[in-house]
């Protein structure tokens, strides 16, 4: 049976741009979808280098300004994979011209630039989803649905790390291509809101709404040179943040994101303390899930790592055979095929834009409370 067509437009050809593309052509091949995404256009300002990107990845065609790729009738979808100043602009333009869009994280540099996309893509009614890829790992998909059986009971805690090594160096420069998660204008905010963020949406997918925080942060390297003035210029990003927070259900909860831990990558984890069980994860072995139940016979009891593999754990019946595991690139892979899903049955599938307003509340909150030193509260979304 032939499948309805949905005609992708991306803008941004960069890391994200590359797993987005990656993401469109292999889930209808291992999904079975009724809609086949098919990438359309790419768009990006460098007309050469946006063409060698789309000669590699299949694009039919390729536009150098994303309002004449909003403004092409053969557009469905307009996926925004671009530095973080642009996905407001391009995401309204985008809902207003009643295309469905989908937008990298954090949704907005600030909540109330992501207030604004809500807002939009609300009242044009258009269905719209943010990367929050981690969301998609198998391993915290059972997590997940562990808690939602209440195999946890009630909850006490929550942790949560972002670690990456790689801005130590005091002649790393700030701003232009590749460096403009240095730049605030462009950015936003640090690690906030480029490691946090994603630590603070799997909580509260995982663990409910967040109360209240008390944050600190620190920018160690305070001026580095501007790679578009060429001049040195104070940085106005933050470096390292922490934060103590209350959910409304109850519990407790420590977060910390840096790019000065020395000697990580992209250590990425979570764990959760229940009155019956916990459960920890690890981005670096990101196919296993530790687990602790208290109800376990006394003589047995004790931790397991559950290999997340076996065609009855999520998402896994899709790939290979049980004991052969995935990676990073799947996730991706696993929420387009949950948009599209969710395309076909009317619900939409999370994060949605306003689920991404719930996060960059938080991450407002956090910078705010570093600065007034006092616990602030989290509006709902």
């Amino acid at each position: 049976m032939s499948k309805k067509d949905l005609n992708i437009g991306i803008v941004g050809y960069g890391f994200m741009g590359r797993t987005h593309s990656n993401a469109f052509l292999q889930a209808p091949r291992f999904f079975d979808l009724k809609c086949r995404p098919v990438l359309k256009a790419v768009c990006a300002r460098n007309a050469d280098r946006v063409k060698g990107f789309a000669e590699n990845w299949g694009y039919e065609s390729i536009e150098t300004d994303w309002r004449a790729l909003i403004a092409r009738k053969d557009i469905d979808v307009i996926d925004i994979a671009s530095p973080n100043d642009t996905h407001a602009e391009i995401a309204i333009a985008a809902a207003k011209a009643g295309k469905m869009v989908l937008c990298e994280k954090p949704l907005g540099r600030t909540a109330a630039e992501a207030k604004s996309m809500v807002d939009a893509v609300d009242t044009a009614n258009v269905p719209n989803m943010v990367w929050y890829n981690y969301r998609r790992v198998p391993a915290v998909v059972l997590l997940k649905k562990l808690l939602d059986d209440n195999r946890f009971g009630r909850i006490f805690h929550y942790r949560s790390q972002f670690l990456q090594d790689w801005t130590i160096s005091q002649d790393l420069p700030q701003g232009g291509e590749g460096l403009w998660r240095l730049d605030s204008a462009v950015a936003g905010s640090g690690v906030t809101g480029d490691l946090l963020a994603h630590n603070i949406d799997m909580a509260l997918w995982l663990n409910g709404p967040i109360a209240e925080v008390s944050a600190m942060t620190e920018t160690f390297i305070k001026e580095r040179k501007h790679n578009l003035t060429g001049q040195v210029e104070p940085v106005k990003i933050d470096d390292a943040s922490a934060f103590l927070c209350r959910f409304a259900n109850g519990s407790m909860a420590i977060f910390e994101a840096t790019r000065y831990a020395r000697g990580h990558k992209a250590l990425f984890t979570l764990e959760i303390n229940g009155e019956r069980a916990s459960a920890s994860w690890d981005l670096h072995d990101l196919h296993r899930l530790e687990y602790f139940d208290y109800r376990d016979e006394d003589q047995l009891r004790g931790w397991k790592s559950i290999h997340i593999t076996d065609g009855d754990h999520p998402y896994m019946k899709n790939w290979w055979v049980p004991g052969l595991q995935i990676g990073y690139e799947h996730t991706f892979i696993h929420q387009v095929a949950d948009f599209i899903l969710g395309l076909e049955s009317g619900h939409a599938a999370a994060p949605t834009f306003r689920d991404g307003l719930a996060t960059d509340y938080v991450t407002d909150a956090v910078l705010k409370s570093a600065k007034t030193r006092q616990w602030e509260q989290i509006p709902a979304a």
